[in-house]
Formats: structure tokens, sequence, C-alpha cells
């Protein structure tokens, strides 16, 4: 077991949050995307789900039914790959059945994420990328809670084109500022572009 303060994440080299301020803009999609792009790029890679209520991000990883198992160190992160270059610890993984509802207060969501913070045996990661529920609710207090005594380099904001997804993205920056979490950058996703000149749309 890790001996200083950062304990289960003393070997994370950064932190990185994924927000969104309304949900189905493709936030778990960004940051399987990203998580990725990283792995390609010879990095070691964690994703910590903590969208409680919506865990999509082992459906996304085609990552099974997998018991999760625990060492001295805690709880042991789901491997997509037999190099272990890319981890995963999601509550999908403690339900029964994956259809299963989570109906929790926040208290019992709250010790959940402090768990899943403290509690997970990441090793040694480049980087590690938090996938968060949309809004700016108790869970993402919870994680900055518990993130406090290790650094957190900083947020991207997911967002889509239509004037009440952005407008909700712009609390997500409020958000970030009030709770002095550097803003990285924000990805518009399914947005196209259309040529002024000859009409010609190029979805991305």
């Amino acid at each position: 077991m890790e001996q200083n303060n950062d304990g289960n994440l003393s070997q994370v080299r950064h932190v990185v949050l994924v927000l969104s301020g309304k949900g189905g803009v493709g936030k778990s999609t960004i940051t399987t995307e990203l998580a990725l792009a990283l792995r390609h790029a010879d990095k070691k890679v964690g994703i910590l789900d903590i969208d409680l209520c919506g865990p999509s991000i082992p459906r996304m990883l085609n990552v099974g039914r997998t018991e999760v198992h625990q060492c001295d160190s805690g709880w042991v992160p789901v491997y997509t790959d037999a190099q272990k270059s890319l981890a995963l610890m999601s509550i999908g993984f403690l339900l029964e059945d994956p259809d299963e509802a989570v109906v929790w207060r926040g208290p019992k969501k709250t010790a959940l994420i402090g768990q899943f913070v403290s509690d997970v045996a990441w090793g040694e990661l480049d980087v590690l990328l938090v996938d968060t529920p949309p809004g700016t609710s108790d869970e993402h207090m919870a994680v900055l809670e518990n993130l406090k005594k290790h650094r957190v380099d900083g947020a991207i904001l997911v967002t889509t084109p239509q004037a009440v997804s952005t407008g909700d993205v712009r609390r997500e920056i409020t958000f970030c500022k009030k709770t002095g979490v550097r803003i990285l950058g924000i990805v518009e996703n399914m947005s196209g572009f259309v040529c002024p000149h000859c009409s010609v749309s190029d979805p991305t």
C-alpha cells in the first residue's frame, strides 16, 4: 500500500475531469475516445466512471460482466487489454443486473465516490479521466472533496450546438471558476460545418 498522502493516487501523474451541463451530449463517448487516443500514444490510462445512475463506459469499451476483486490496497480496476494500459472502475461492475436502477440518496452516492477515489488500486497511470454525471450536483462536489489532496489538472467540458446545451455549459464554466478547476478545453460534439460558398455540409 502506498504510504504518502495521495494513497492509491500516488502514482497517477494527471487527473482530468470530463464535465457536461446537460445529459446526452456525448460526454462518455468523449471520455472513451480520449482514453483510446492516449493509449494509442503509449500512455497508461484509467477511467473512473462516477456517473452512478447511467454508467455507460463499460459498454462503450466492450467490457462484459466482470467481477471486481480486492487486493491489500483496495479494489483492483478492470483492465480492457492484456498489457493493462487501460484501467476502468465503474458502478456498472457492482450491479447484479446491468439494467438495475441506482436509486440512492446523496450520502450513499457520496460515500461510494469517496471509495472510488481512495480505494481503487490504480497503480502507475499517466492520466486518470473522471467521467462525471451531467450538472453540478453532489457527485461533483464529492469528487473534488476527495481529490483535494491530489492535484486535479483541469476539466474538459462537453456540449452540443443546441441553445439549451450551450446555456447549460455556461453554468458548468461558472462551477469550474467557483471551485478553482482549470478548464482545459470545450468540445462541441455532434456539430457540423456548412461551407458559406458552396453550401456543402461536412458533419464532424
